[in-house]
C-alpha cells in the first residue's frame, strides 16, 4: 500500500468512498446531509487529500486542512484539522488507517504545523483509538453534545496532537558535522 496526494480527477470518487465508509459504520443517521459535506471535501482546494492505494484501487483518504477563516476546530495558525478519515468498508482492520493517520501526521511536520486537531462521534470508536495510537489527546473543552431538544444522538469529541518540528539543520545551529 502507498499513500500518496490525491489527483483532481480522483476527488469525486474519494467523495463516495468517504460516504459509504461513514454509511457502513452508521455515522451519517443522525445526520444525513453531512454526506453532502464529505463528497465536497478538499474540491475548494483549504486542504490536502491524501489516498491509500493498493493494487491500484483507492482504498482509503484523510485529509489535512490548515487553518482558514472558516476552520471548523483550528483557531489559529500554525494549527491544522484532520478531516475525514476514511477507509473503505471492505478494506477496514488492515492497517490503512494507520497509514493514512501517519501520513497526515508527517505531512504536517514537512508543513509546519504545530497542533493537529481532529474531531470524531462517539461512536467513532477505531478512529478514536487510532488516534490515541498516534500520541492524541482528548480536548474535554472541545467536545460538544447536542442540545436535548436535538435529533441527534451522538456527541462529538475533540483531540490534539502537538506536531513535532524537524531539526535545524546541524550547520545552521553551529555544530560541526564531523569530528574535529
Amino acid at each position: 500500500m502507498i499513500v500518496r496526494d490525491a489527483r483532481p480527477g480522483e476527488l469525486a470518487g474519494i467523495g463516495e468512498l468517504r460516504v459509504a465508509a461513514y454509511r457502513a459504520g452508521e455515522l451519517l443517521s443522525a445526520n444525513p446531509g453531512y454526506a453532502e459535506v464529505l463528497r465536497g471535501l478538499g474540491i475548494a482546494g483549504t486542504g490536502e487529500v491524501l489516498v491509500a492505494e493498493e493494487n491500484g484501487r483507492i482504498v482509503g483518504t484523510v485529509m489535512l486542512e490548515p487553518f482558514h477563516r472558516f476552520s471548523e476546530i483550528a483557531r489559529s495558525p500554525g494549527e491544522a484539522e484532520v478531516r475525514a478519515l476514511a477507509v473503505a468498508p471492505q478494506e477496514q482492520h488492515r492497517g490503512t488507517g494507520r497509514a493514512l493517520i501517519a501520513a497526515v501526521i508527517e505531512r504536517a511536520t514537512v508543513r509546519g504545523v504545530h497542533r493537529l486537531l481532529l474531531t470524531t462521534q462517539s461512536a467513532m470508536t477505531a478512529a478514536q483509538h487510532l488516534s490515541r495510537l498516534a500520541g492524541f489527546t482528548r480536548l474535554q473543552e472541545l467536545g460538544w453534545s447536542p442540545a436535548p431538544a436535538c435529533r441527534c444522538s451522538h456527541s462529538v469529541s475533540c483531540f490534539r496532537k502537538r506536531v513535532p518540528q524537524p531539526i535545524a539543520n546541524a550547520r545552521s545551529e553551529g555544530t560541526p558535522l564531523t569530528p574535529a
